[in-house]
C-alpha cells in the first residue's frame, strides 16, 4: 500500500516528503524539481508498540510502515499533457490514496506559480485535473464498449450503465468516491478521484491562518476528504531532533503529536487498515492488515506457511496487557482467548498463531 503526495508546484511537497522520510529529495524555488517520483518507507509511530517492548523486552522492535511517493507538481492542463501532466497522472494511478499538499504560506524566495495564496483555487485546479483525467478514461471506455452493449452483450450493457453513471457525475464535478459507483468498475479503470484524499495545508507557523484553515476544512467536507494543517518547514527541522527534544517541543506547543505524526496517522486511516501486534522475546512487531481480515490471513502476513497450516490464534487486546503488565498475568486470569479460522482481527489485537508446518 502506498500514498502519493501531490499538489501544485512549490506547495512544499518535497519538503514534507523529506521530513517524513529523512530523505534528501531535491527541493527548489522553481516548478518540476521532482520529475521521477521519490519513494520513501515511513515507520508508523505507535505508543502501544513501545509499551509492548517494555513488557516483552525483545531483541528487536519493528514498526509497521507506509510507503509515501513524492509526485511532481501538477499544473492546470495536466490532463492534456501540460507540464508533463500525463506522466505525473500515471504516477497517481499507481497509489492507493492521495495526500494533497496545499500551499498556505508566503515566501518571497519561492513564488507561488499563480502569484498569490488561495487554497480554494489551488484545490479546485488539482481536483479539476483529476476529474478531467477520469472523464477521459470513462469516455474512452464507453466508446470501446458501446458496440458490444448495443449488440445485446449483457455484461457489456451492465458495464456501460455503470460508465454512464460515472460520466454523469464527473460531468457535474463529482469525484468518483462520492458517486456511489461500482467499486469493481472503478478498480478496473484505475480512476483517480476514487482514491481517498487527505488535504494537508502547508502553513507558516508565524502567521494567522484561521481563515485558510476554515476554507480547507470546508473543502474537505465537500469532497469527503480528511484535512489537517502543519508548518512543513518547521516540521522538517523538528524531525532531526532527539526524541527528548521532540517531546519538549510537543509539551511547549500543547501537542500530543507533531504535525507529521498526525499526517502519518491520518494517511494510515485513509487506507482502511488496522494494526495487530506479535510479541515475544525475539521481536515485538506491528503488522497492518485491511479491516475485516480473518485470523488465518493475518497469520499469512507473517508467513504463508502460517496461513496454510493455521490451527488457532491466541488473542488478547492491547489494553489488557497494558493494564496487567505481562502475558503470564493474563494467563493466570484467563484473559487470553483462543480463536479459530473465522475470527475477524480487531484493531490492537496482540496475537500468537498456532499452525502446523507444511
Amino acid at each position: 500500500m502506498q500514498i502519493g503526495i501531490i499538489g501544485l508546484p512549490n506547495a512544499g511537497k518535497s519538503t514534507i516528503f523529506n521530513a517524513l522520510t529523512f530523505n534528501n529529495a531535491p527541493t527548489a524555488a522553481y516548478p518540476f524539481t521532482t520529475i521521477d517520483p521519490n519513494i520513501g518507507i515511513v515507520p508508523i509511530p505507535d505508543k502501544r508498540l513501545n509499551r509492548l517492548s517494555e513488557i516483552y523486552k525483545p531483541r528487536a522492535t519493528t514498526n509497521a510502515v507506509i510507503r509515501f511517493v513524492d509526485i511532481a507538481g501538477l499544473v492546470k492542463g495536466a490532463h492534456t499533457g501540460e507540464g508533463l501532466g500525463n506522466r505525473f497522472l500515471s504516477h497517481i494511478r499507481e497509489v492507493d490514496a492521495i495526500v494533497h499538499v496545499v500551499r498556505m504560506f508566503e515566501d518571497a524566495d519561492s513564488a507561488h506559480p499563480l502569484g498569490s495564496i488561495d487554497p480554494v483555487r489551488d484545490i479546485d485546479i488539482i481536483k479539476t485535473e483529476l476529474l478531467m483525467a477520469d472523464l477521459q478514461t470513462v469516455e474512452k471506455r464507453i466508446a470501446e464498449i458501446s458496440g458490444a452493449a448495443h449488440a445485446g452483450d449483457k455484461k457489456a450493457r451492465a458495464f456501460l450503465q455503470n460508465l454512464d453513471h460515472l460520466k454523469h457525475n464527473l460531468d457535474h464535478g463529482i469525484p468518483v468516491r462520492i458517486a456511489h459507483a461500482d467499486p469493481d468498475v472503478c478498480a478496473e479503470l484505475f480512476l483517480l478521484t476514487a482514491k481517498p484524499v487527505l488535504y494537508v495545508g502547508n502553513i507558516d507557523e508565524h502567521k494567522d491562518v484561521n481563515e485558510g484553515v476554515k476554507q480547507l476544512e470546508t473543502m474537505a467536507r465537500q469532497d469527503h476528504a480528511a484535512s489537517l494543517v502543519l508548518p512543513g518547514k518547521l516540521e522538517s527541522e523538528i524531525v532531526h531532533l532527539e526524541e527528548s527534544e521532540k517531546q519538549q517541543f510537543r509539551t511547549a506547543m500543547g501537542l500530543t503529536e507533531t504535525g507529521l505524526e498526525q499526517m502519518i496517522r491520518q494517511s494510515f486511516d485513509l487506507l482502511k487498515l488496522i494494526t495487530f501486534f506479535t510479541g515475544r522475546s525475539v521481536e515485538v512487531r506491528a503488522w497492518t492488515i485491511p479491516q475485516g481480515t480473518r485470523a488465518p490471513q493475518a497469520a499469512g502476513k507473517i508467513h504463508t506457511d502460517m496461513e496454510k497450516g493455521f490451527i488457532k490464534a491466541e488473542i488478547f487486546p492491547f489494553p489488557v496487557i497494558d493494564e496487567y503488565g505481562s502475558e503470564t498475568a493474563l494467563r493466570e486470569r484467563g484473559l487470553i482467548r483462543f480463536e479459530g479460522k473465522d475470527y475477524i482481527m480487531q484493531e490492537g489485537d496482540v496475537a500468537f498463531f498456532r499452525f502446523s508446518p507444511a
